[in-house]
């Protein structure tokens, strides 16, 4: 199975509207790969607070149409990041979106751990409340994204739900950049699964992104990882390793919590 990581640069003095069509751009670049994947809030900036609700839009909004077309013109399957969603109540949501080859919405996940400790994105968008799994032809997706990594009960759910690939959009800043790694190894070791966890470069409202996109297999090698700027990581793995993992190692199988 082949992967391609987008870890898209955030400038500020780029347009939402341009990015948007960068983004889908770099998409299409990607034709061949079974599976693509951008950041979490690569429109709008993961730290840009402020920005959130005046960029907000629709579920079925720009985001949701140019993402939808790049998927369809490039034949993949489409992790399109996440977008700040704005629901017929108000509500705005951390959402990311997954597409099917043909173009088709195939899953929405509205973001469950929202960051910032009272403030942020905490305050200002409302919390998911449901685990997400997409079932492609080679493997099953767990989704998540950004802070949810730091809660492994999340990622046991996904596991339950038949995830074997779990994909993690972030916008992960620079100065927590060994987190980031740690967390990605983590998470993969313990659920005996792939982890594809995709972040941006540049900076966020002033906040240095950390960048380094990595793919982590089930036994917690390191198969890929990015540098700080903006790049395309592309690995190719076996999905069939998890399976091969989880029976020669049945860890989980001891599972008593």
């Amino acid at each position: 199975m082949r992967a391609s990581l987008i870890q898209i640069a955030v400038d500020e003095d780029e347009s939402v509207e341009t990015r948007r069509l960068r983004g889908a751009s770099l998409v299409r670049e990607q034709a061949g790969a079974d599976l693509v994947v951008l950041p979490e809030l690569w429109t709008t900036g993961a730290f840009a607070f402020e920005e959130f609700a005046g960029q907000a839009e629709p579920l079925e909004g720009p985001t949701h149409e140019v993402m939808a077309k790049a998927a369809s013109d490039a034949g993949v399957w489409l992790h399109a990041g996440s977008i700040p969603e704005r629901t017929p109540d108000g509500t705005l949501y951390n959402t990311s979106l997954l597409f099917s080859p043909s173009g088709e919405r195939a899953a929405s996940y509205r973001k469950i751990h929202r960051f910032g400790f009272d403030k942020g994105e905490a305050v200002l968008m409302g919390r998911g409340e449901d685990l997400v799994t997409v079932r492609l032809p080679e493997t099953t997706l767990g989704v998540a994204t950004c802070y949810d990594l730091r809660f492994p009960e999340l990622f046991r759910g996904l596991v339950d739900a038949g995830a074997e690939t779990l994909v993690i959009p972030a916008g992960w800043p620079e100065r927590r950049r060994e987190h980031w790694t740690l967390l990605a190894r983590a998470r993969a070791v313990e659920n005996q699964a792939f982890v594809l966890a995709c972040g941006t470069a540049g900076t966020h409202a002033r906040v240095p992104q950390a960048g380094h996109s990595i793919v982590v297999d089930p036994w917690g090698q390191v198969l890929a990882e990015a540098g700080a700027a903006e790049e395309v990581l592309t690995v190719e793995f076996d999905p069939g390793k998890v399976a091969v993992t989880r029976e020669q190692f049945p860890a989980l199988k001891d599972r008593v919590l």
